[in-house]
């Protein structure tokens, strides 16, 4: 293995040369910055990783909380984690990948053993139980739980109170309504909503409550009846949905599914009622491109945005490193593609 001495002896100046190239600790002449790297590159010398954290106080090691639960599409929350993964390599972080459903204990513990210089927290609950610990001068009274000035965090995903919060999402409330207008503009009066599995729901998810928000609040707006079912997804589970939802309101027309695992069984239903896709019945998603691209009927959809909003977190988080970054929200704009699974609403007899 190459050491410091080497790198020194190789580029002819001193190890402690080296050493605040390295750390960045001491203003470098620009040449002698250069030379030092070019022999860090030839050797392929790799700092010991322990040693450098003790030298500047930081990791460089991003922590990123990512529950994976049954009831959530694991794909898009990997897929999220990927570009997290991506964009932080670009600014020399590693990420520490955290998939328990700990909650607070989770904060406590990256906090407090000093693992990560920052953290990224996904599956963001209206009423996230971890958000006190997160918030500067708005955690409980003991100074053990008091990790929001010293932890610099980013959440992906929107509580119902962002105050003293940095997060990034798409605009699910606007979502819901795009879709909702989309089907409307071509006749559609009679809108049913597939929707997460129940728990989801139960645990006031933020993304799933404020698409249905937005779904509801132009809805009404837009004098359009809309029904909203959850769904556990999967074939049985929709067929009993379906079922529901024909049963309750007949004159549906135009279907908005926020729930990637029964996108292809609804597709399936729909065929061996007779109903043909968007002649009978139009369908929109809000879903990953390459769901809606690779169904058996092109979907019309909003897709999640996972590498902008990977990369957003990360460039917000890294800002808050070299004291760039204050609480902001930031929230992407979204974008219906129409494709081959939505028209105009048949013509009742």
């Amino acid at each position: 293995m190459v050491t410091l001495a080497e790198v020194a002896q190789h580029a002819g100046v001193s190890a402690s040369t080296v050493s605040y190239v390295l750390s960045g600790k001491r203003s470098i002449s620009a040449t002698t910055r250069q030379r030092v790297e070019r022999s860090i590159r030839e050797l392929g010398y790799h700092p010991n990783a322990g040693a450098r954290a003790l030298a500047s106080s930081r990791s460089n090691i991003i922590a990123l909380m990512i529950p994976l639960r049954t009831d959530m599409y694991v794909p898009v929350m990997m897929e999220i984690a990927i570009a997290v993964a991506t964009a932080a390599r670009t600014h020399g972080y590693d990420v520490l990948l955290l998939t328990g459903e700990e909650g607070p204990d989770a904060v406590r513990r990256v906090a407090g053993s000093g693992l990560a210089d920052g953290m990224i927290l996904m599956d963001v609950e209206l009423d996230d139980e971890r958000l006190p610990l997160l918030r500067d001068g708005g955690a409980p009274a003991r100074a053990e739980s008091r990790v929001g000035e010293d932890q610099p965090s980013v959440l992906i995903g929107l509580p119902a109170d962002t105050t003293g919060l940095t997060c990034v999402d798409l605009d699910f409330r606007a979502t819901g309504a795009l879709c909702v207008e989309h089907l409307a503009k071509q006749g559609h009066q009679d809108i049913a909503v597939i929707g997460e599995a129940p728990a989801v729901y139960e645990r006031h998810t933020g993304f799933a409550e404020r698409t249905l928000d937005g779904l509801r609040s132009r809805s009404r707006e837009l004098g359009v009846r809309l029904l909203h079912r959850p769904c556990e997804g999967g074939y049985d589970a929709m067929a009993v949905t379906l079922a529901r939802i024909l049963d309750e309101r007949p004159g549906t027309t135009g279907i908005i599914v926020q729930n990637e695992s029964a996108v292809e069984p609804l597709l399936a239903l729909l065929r061996q009622q007779g109903r043909a896709v968007p002649e009978d019945v139009s369908v929109v998603a809000i879903c990953p491109d390459q769901v809606a691209t690779q169904a058996s009927v092109r979907l019309t959809s909003v897709a999640i945005p996972a590498q902008e909003m990977g990369r957003h977190a990360v460039e917000q988080l890294v800002a808050k490193f070299e004291g760039r970054g204050g609480d902001e929200v930031v929230l992407l704009a979204p974008e219906l593609t129409v494709r081959g699974s939505t028209g105009p609403a048949p013509t009742r007899p």
